[in-house]
């Protein structure tokens, strides 16, 4: 079986990663991932490290502006020709050059029921606001923060003793699930994934 080649971009330590990897494993697995890229020194690099899979480190700091960043994050990835680009734990806004060359075949995930609690604090705006019901969101990427197209979604019910940390654990739990499904089904899709199937 031919699998479909996927880069992965993260920015702490891969859990979403690790879940995908663990997938990659099956034979029946539609995907391979051929790349992992971080925007710093990650401990999630390790989970690709151990797997004998390339990783890169793309960090703003070594670029003169955001814009020269964007250039050179595009073309890391564009080095490994993926059909499906997956953003697990990346925490920085993707920039035109790489949102232009994949188009469409740019997938994140959020820790909450969007397009409610966008944004970089998820679990912590759901408390604020006492919903009893948040969850997990898998969409493409656009240009806007946690604004694109929804895939797939999970929901977690809240529960009064909740916190940030424990809330954000059992989201965990079934947000990694929940990606590598999506991921499966994208690139299992004949002339995955940009036939962009409907998901969910």
């Amino acid at each position: 079986m031919t699998r479909t080649p996927i880069v992965v971009l993260i920015s702490g330590t891969g859990s979403n990663l690790a879940a995908l990897l663990t997938a990659a494993g099956a034979e029946d697995c539609p995907y391979r991932i051929v790349a992992v890229i971080a925007d710093r020194e990650a401990s999630g690099l390790d989970h690709a490290r151990a797997a004998r899979i390339p990783t890169e480190m793309v960090r703003l700091a070594d670029h003169e502006d955001r814009a020269a960043w964007d250039r050179a994050l595009a073309e890391a990835v564009s080095r490994h020709a993926p059909e499906l680009v997956v953003l697990a734990g990346f925490m920085k806004l993707i920039g035109p050059p790489l949102l232009e060359d994949y188009a469409g075949r740019l997938i994140n995930t959020h820790p909450a029921l969007l397009p409610s609690f966008p944004g970089a604090h998820g679990v912590r705006d759901a408390l604020a606001h006492g919903v009893k019901i948040t969850g997990a969101s898998v969409i493409e990427v656009d240009p806007g923060i946690d604004t694109g197209r929804i895939l797939a979604q999970v929901a977690v019910e809240v529960r009064e003793d909740d916190t940030e940390d424990t809330l954000h654990e059992r989201i965990k739990a079934v947000e990694q699930p929940l990606l590598v499904d999506v991921v499966r089904r994208l690139t299992a899709a004949p002339e995955a994934p940009r036939a962009r199937p409907r998901l969910g």
